[in-house]
């Protein structure tokens, strides 16, 4: 049997640490196996998915040095490898499943749906939904049909029992069918849930390893029981540990940053974050911090993984960085990382509309420009000052330009200049005023290039991160202010 293990991100967003880090062990264990690594694209997500998305997680993992045997951009014999050109496969699987009385038509609407786990609720129940929790009288369901509505494909699942799920690392998992319900496996626009068309292409792709994340355990009595439903072997399940912040809670860009992005951004070393990506719950056989991807494959054992809760610790990972620039970069090598990083042509071209209209002579280009090419600001509570807004308005107006950042659906001038315009509406404050704080946060500055220009240089993951940095330094916002902010902007 070849070993063939996935990955299978969401193009919905910036690349995720802890994308690279599923990948990474998927990787290492398929080549310490002899095996195979195929990157699929989970694109189902209309409203979400983006060809930039999708795009920044190619380019974040080749840039940590995760090569994949087969994947949308490569090809291989089990294409296509994006789930939204494989939507009539996973419709004729779901056909099937109903055909052979294992799923259902469920047209349900969303208010009743949400009905019905109210009263559950208040009745003290399970709060899993069970095929005949929503069974509508033959009648109605015959008129629903007959006049066309919505509906999506829901798998049966037993209502009672205990199902046994086997892990690679931890054994024998017990799950009480009580708490699974009735997954949706087709939705009403005839795109399958992730429940569907992981096991669909797993199975169409040759998976025989499972490597993902341990939010997914109780994921797993569903996916087992599709793989029963069908007839088909399931490949062996791994649930890794997930990353933790320093105070162990789940890794969130809440309290770190999270994106890939950021960390190429910052100058940090490519061969320096996938080696402690690599030392995340996991360790060389001689125990040593610093390894190469190509010794950490050569050395790999599932076995040596721990399940207590790795923490990426941001300093830990400078440390590494700065053994990585000391002991492995001659000069050389320094000026050709540095060249890579921010002083490529590519990068300085789109810097240089900014500083040509300001500057008289060269020596200004640094002092003007230097924000383009440094991390977090120096900035401190002081440099605030000049900014004619009180405390809680000030980080309100920070905070909720970071909310507004983190879903915009393309990240340009125009789209960026779009949210600011609606929270300046908001706030009632002129665009000016509006800016100042903003100037200050992503520049270090009261006084430099265009701030809206900047971010759209910068990127996304750098901008929210400088804004993050700046709300910090500010103080920080505490659990009641953020409970408040929520509130009125959830009614923006």
């Amino acid at each position: 049997m070849t070993v063939r293990t996935r990955i299978a991100p969401s193009p919905t967003g910036d690349p995720h640490v802890g994308t690279a880090y599923i990948a990474l062990f998927n990787l290492c264990f398929a080549r310490q196996q002899g095996g195979q690594f195929i990157l699929r694209i989970e694109d189902t997500d209309r409203l979400r998915s983006t060809a930039e998305s999708e795009q920044m997680i190619l380019d974040s993992l080749r840039w940590l040095g995760l090569e994949w045997d087969e994947g949308p951009d490569v090809g291989g014999p089990h294409g296509p490898y994006r789930q939204s050109e494989r939507g009539d496969i996973y419709v004729e699987y779901a056909r099937q499943l109903l055909d052979a009385g294992h799923a259902f038509k469920c047209y349900r609407t969303s208010e009743e749906l949400d009905a019905l786990r109210e009263e559950r609720k208040a009745a003290g129940q399970h709060l899993a939904l069970k095929p005949d929790d929503l069974a509508l009288p033959e009648d109605e369901v015959a008129r629903r049909e007959r006049e066309g509505w919505p509906h999506v494909v829901r798998m049966k699942v037993p209502t009672d029992g205990i199902c046994v799920v086997e892990d690679m690392l931890r054994g024998t998992i017990e799950v009480d069918w009580a708490q699974v319900d009735a997954q949706i496996l087709l939705k009403s626009d005839g795109m399958p849930t992730y429940h569907l068309a992981n096991v669909v292409d797993d199975h169409l792709m040759g998976i025989t390893h499972v490597l993902r994340g341990e939010e997914w355990i109780n994921s797993a009595p569903k996916h087992q029981l599709l793989y029963e439903y069908f007839g088909w072997p399931m490949p062996s399940l791994c649930h890794m540990p997930l990353l933790r912040n320093p105070d162990k809670s789940k890794l969130s860009k809440r309290k770190n940053p999270t994106s890939i992005n950021y960390y190429r951004r910052m100058g940090f070393l490519p061969q320096a974050v996938a080696n402690y990506l690599g030392r995340m719950g996991w360790s060389m056989p001689d125990e040593r911090e610093k390894f190469t991807l190509d010794e950490m494959m050569a050395h790999f054992d599932i076995q040596r993984v721990s399940l207590g809760g790795p923490v990426f610790d941001l300093q830990k990972l400078t440390w590494l960085n700065g053994l990585y620039i000391r002991e492995d970069l001659d000069d050389d090598a320094l000026l050709e990382a540095l060249k890579t990083w921010a002083f490529n042509e590519a990068y300085v071209r789109e810097i240089l509309p900014q500083v040509r209209p300001r500057v008289e002579t060269l020596s200004e280009v640094m002092p003007l420009a230097g924000h383009f090419f440094s991390g977090l600001p120096a900035i401190h509570e002081g440099s605030f000052d000049p900014v004619k807004l009180e405390r809680e308005p000030l980080l309100k107006l920070l905070q909720f330009l970071v909310w507004r950042f983190e879903v915009v659906p393309a990240w340009n001038k125009e789209a960026l200049l779009g949210e600011v315009k609606a929270l300046s509406a908001h706030f009632e404050l002129k665009m000016k005023d509006f800016l100042a704080p903003v100037f200050i946060a992503i520049t270090g500055s009261s006084s430099s290039t265009s701030v809206m220009d900047a971010m759209a240089i910068l990127g996304s993951d750098m901008t929210r991160a400088r804004l993050r940095h700046a709300i910090e330094v500010l103080g920080g916002v505490s659990k009641k202010q953020t409970k408040r902010f929520e509130k009125e902007y959830r009614e923006l």
